[in-house]
């Protein structure tokens, strides 16, 4: 008779937990940069111990070797991390570079449904945390067979790759939702970046949250395939991969600028919101072509970025420059402006029969936008953008940029100073929240904050 037990899950394996507590005592002691300061050079921080943390470090690197057999698929990656890890304490713990590990990571290689990571990267987290302390994350691959099939047949994203979390330190315990290689310290930004995670358990968890006030605050009818999208944790997931895998790719498809995600110029800030809005209307109108096929994921695409474009992403976040609040905003308007979305006696309408045919419109606005931009001057461009945005949004009364170009600093000869005192003249709120957003953000202001964060799991497993 065998009485060897199994081995524990990775997390619940106690050299997890050793692992975790020991990043989680390394992460006060980084500065925004990632180093540690040994010398007491920090006026604002006191040395930290260069004993202490040697051996924080050596409980990492332990609780690294023992868990390492769980992921025999990630064995080059985790030795490439531990030299990482020794070089930075050999180097007096300074700016971290986990180049080396970064380029040792391939999760795009290798998605297969339910295959776990283990992730230890100095990193910041995008809407988290925006120092790269050390970060320690566990999770799984989400890769069903009919995504795969998509993937291979039809929307061809190699890099991409859906993921749910299983545990992660105080550096996930926030608003993000993403794991990004371009997040990682690292001594040279590599030539390019070959894979890109987004937790869909996240996503859907907080859309499930945020939905479901909202429909019930705005007293939204809803047709029951929407209802049971809303309160099932694992059909919001796999709705969330389908729409991620097209908005993802859609970043590099189209008649695009040069450079579609705007990483290298400065541009006001609509320009990155209709960006946003472009790929979400793109994954909405593929969805809409795979509903008539018999994919009914893609009816469920549809709600799900109805639902979380008009109730979640204008009323989250600030007011400075928000430009996926303003994507929102402006979906509302034109389903409101064109009929198929009204207020009335306060209650929410939605004109189901017409609410794709309506959206569907307003992606081919933004498609033309783009498509007539190729043959314009980026400053050109730039007003065409705003036109659109403010045909359907009422800008700030204070706006520059609304009173036209005449009214703009064109006065400028310099390219980059033209470019510098454009961006400048836009307002932080250039596009401020109507009556009915005003309202609805104090509704929802507290189940928004819940959402900091959350995960796929249920209520006890989060709670244990």
């Amino acid at each position: 008779m065998n009485n060897l037990s199994p081995k524990p899950a990775p997390v619940d394996n106690l050299a997890w937990q050793r692992l975790k507590e020991a990043v989680e005592a390394i992460r006060p002691l980084q500065a925004k940069d990632g180093s540690i300061d040994l010398t007491g050079a920090d006026p604002e921080r006191p040395a930290a111990d260069r004993a202490a943390v040697d051996a924080l470090l050596e409980t990492v690197l332990g609780a690294l070797g023992e868990l390492a057999p769980h992921f025999p698929h990630d064995e080059t990656y985790l030795e490439a991390v531990a030299k990482d890890l020794r070089r930075w304490a050999d180097g007096g713990y300074g700016v971290p570079d986990f180049l080396d590990s970064l380029l040792a990571f391939h999760p795009a290689d290798q998605r297969v449904d339910g295959l776990e990571h283990l992730v230890l990267f100095p990193m910041y987290t995008q809407n988290g945390n925006p120092h790269r302390n050390l970060e320690a994350v566990l999770l799984r691959v989400v890769w069903p067979e009919w995504l795969a099939e998509l993937e291979r047949t039809r929307f061809d994203n190699p890099m991409f790759v859906p993921i749910t979390f299983t545990d992660f330190t105080a550096g996930y315990d926030t608003n993000s939702a993403v794991l990004f290689p371009e997040t990682v310290a690292v001594r040279e930004v590599p030539e390019r970046f070959t894979w890109g995670g987004i937790f869909c358990d996240r996503e859907a968890a907080r859309f499930r949250a945020v939905s479901g006030s909202a429909v019930d605050l705005l007293g939204l009818e809803i047709p029951e395939d929407a209802a049971r999208l809303i309160e099932d944790q694992q059909l919001a997931q796999q709705t969330f991969v389908l729409w991620d895998l097209i908005h993802d790719r859609t970043h590099s498809h189209g008649d695009l600028p040069f450079d579609p995600f705007m990483i290298k110029q400065r541009s006001p800030f609509w320009m990155y919101g209709l960006e946003e809005l472009r790929c979400d209307l793109t994954a909405f109108k593929e969805a809409v072509r795979l509903e008539a096929e018999g994919y009914q994921q893609g009816r469920h695409v549809q709600y799900a970025i109805l639902f979380d474009r008009l109730f979640r992403f204008p009323v989250t976040g600030d007011r400075v420059r928000n430009y996926d609040g303003l994507g929102g905003q402006l979906l509302f308007a034109y389903l409101h402006k064109h009929d198929a979305l009204r207020w009335t006696d306060n209650r929410l309408r939605i004109d189901w029969d017409r609410a794709a045919e309506v959206t569907n419109a307003l992606c081919a606005e933004i498609e033309t936008l783009y498509r007539d931009g190729i043959d314009r001057p980026k400053t050109a461009h730039w007003l065409a953008a705003y036109r659109l945005v403010s045909r359907y949004l009422t800008p700030h009364p204070a706006s520059t940029w609304a009173k036209g170009a005449d009214a703009l600093p064109f006065d400028q000869a310099d390219g980059k100073a033209l470019n510098k005192a454009l961006c400048d003249a836009v307002l932080p709120d250039e596009f401020p929240l109507s009556m009915f957003y005003e309202a609805l953000a104090k509704k929802l202001r507290d189940v928004i904050a819940s959402t900091k964060g959350i995960t796929g799991a249920a209520p006890e497993e989060a709670a244990a």
